[in-house]
């Protein structure tokens, strides 16, 4: 069902009959900049096969317009000057009609200016920092983005940690740049709560042990644990309060979900919570298919980043919709404004899409998406089970402007 639904857009879209590939077509090139090694590769890797499964599904049905979709890929190996480099070379030498990039905060803000400078789009289907789509104001930026900003991510956890009664919240924040972004928003939305941190300890990313900082944790009577960092140190955070006996909940960000986490802390995270867009879900028939389609290609058990792969892949479809309303123009301006301007909804894995972006919201995740997940027997899963059916009930996405009105109130 859901490739016909993709066969039927591009077919009706491009007019093309039985939507055949032509003989010898240009093809539409389209970047990719993501972490394939290093630390964050587990994310970076499933961002790239969830691009590919979107392509090759595209492809299959016709492509845009009788041509074909190519991706571009580079590896920005999670550092700052690498991504620049890569951005630059995308956007300026390879001309590329769009780039889907960027899993680290950091090598993200450093490379934004490339793509704002030469008005050529970028879509952040991974990094979560706020500043990402706060740098440059909606109606003049081109930078797009499909994963859950930290504001959100915050917000969420310590809503969380309210519902259950807890207020004493120690946080483990790593000292990058990350980190530091990560642990303003987590300082606010504390605040909002009418709570302070009740201990704040930082380390650096690349540690293999932290006992100390747990058991120094552990001994100022917090009753919740808020990690905020990536993938492996998150794993690092589990294996640390289990050898210390903490039994105390440990939240995170959607991190916490990534293979990485569970390999490096030999198992240890399981029953933590982390914030998701998406989760393994029998009841949704584009949930299974697009897993199904995944594994296929890229054979991972399990799947290094869910999140990082479907994001991305709803990311490669929202552009792909954009160049049919924009009528053949696909420069920045003429992609930008059909992006902000959408002329049908959009199901897709994360989520059905009735305008993902606007000229005043070029964040596609809103705070009512969100879900509460955690690991169990060895798999990301809902930490509330009746989540599993309820998410087959459509969360359309807030007003931006709405959102912010009642949260001002609420202060």
């Amino acid at each position: 069902m859901f490739k016909l639904a993709i066969r039927c857009l591009v077919a009706a879209c491009s007019l093309t009959a039985g939507g055949a590939i032509g003989q010898g077509a240009t093809p539409v090139r389209i970047g990719v900049i993501f972490p394939l090694t290093g630390g964050s590769s587990d994310m970076g890797n499933s961002a790239r096969l969830g691009a590919q499964v979107a392509v090759n599904e595209i492809n299959q049905v016709g492509g845009y317009l009788g041509r074909p979709l190519e991706l571009v890929v580079r590896d920005d190996k999670a550092d700052n000057d690498t991504g620049l480099k890569h951005a630059e070379e995308l956007v300026v030498t390879e001309k590329v009609a769009a780039t889907i990039g960027f899993c680290n905060t950091g090598v993200a803000m450093k490379a934004l200016e490339v793509f704002q400078t030469h008005k050529s789009i970028l879509f952040v289907p991974c990094a979560t920092g706020t500043a990402v789509t706060a740098k440059y104001p909606p109606a003049t930026s081109y930078i797009f983005r499909t994963s859950a900003r930290d504001q959100l991510q915050t917000q969420f956890l310590v809503d969380e940690i309210v519902k259950r009664g807890l207020g004493k919240v120690a946080l483990l924040v790593d000292t990058s740049g990350y980190g530091e972004a990560g642990l303003k928003d987590l300082e606010a939305a504390l605040g909002r709560a009418q709570l302070k941190p009740h201990a704040v300890v930082r380390f650096k990313v690349g540690v293999e042990s932290l006992e100390e900082e747990m058991k120094q944790l552990k001994a100022t009577g917090a009753d919740a644990l808020i990690g905020w960092t990536v993938g492996p140190e998150s794993g690092v955070i589990s294996a640390a309060r289990a050898a210390v006996k903490w039994n105390v909940p440990q939240f995170g960000p959607w991190g916490l979900s990534h293979a990485s986490a569970y390999q490096k802390s030999g198992g240890k995270v399981e029953g933590a919570l982390m914030v998701q867009t998406v989760l393994p879900n029998p009841f949704l028939e584009r949930n299974s298919t697009f897993l199904r389609a995944y594994t296929k290609l890229g054979k991972e058990t399990p799947i290094g980043s869910m999140m990082s792969a479907a994001q991305t892949y709803d990311s490669v479809h929202l552009l792909l919709r954009a160049m049919f309303d924009s009528k053949g123009d696909l420069s920045g301006p003429g992609l930008k404004k059909a992006l902000e301007n959408p002329s049908a909804p959009y199901r897709g894995v994360v989520s059905t899409y009735e305008r993902a972006f606007s000229p005043d919201d070029h964040d596609a995740i809103s705070a009512n998406m969100l879900w509460l997940g955690t690991w169990r027997n060895q798999e990301r899963a809902y930490y509330y089970k009746e989540d599993e059916r309820r998410a087959t009930v459509i969360r359309r996405k807030q007003d931006l402007p709405a959102a912010r009105a009642e949260s001002q109130t609420a202060k």
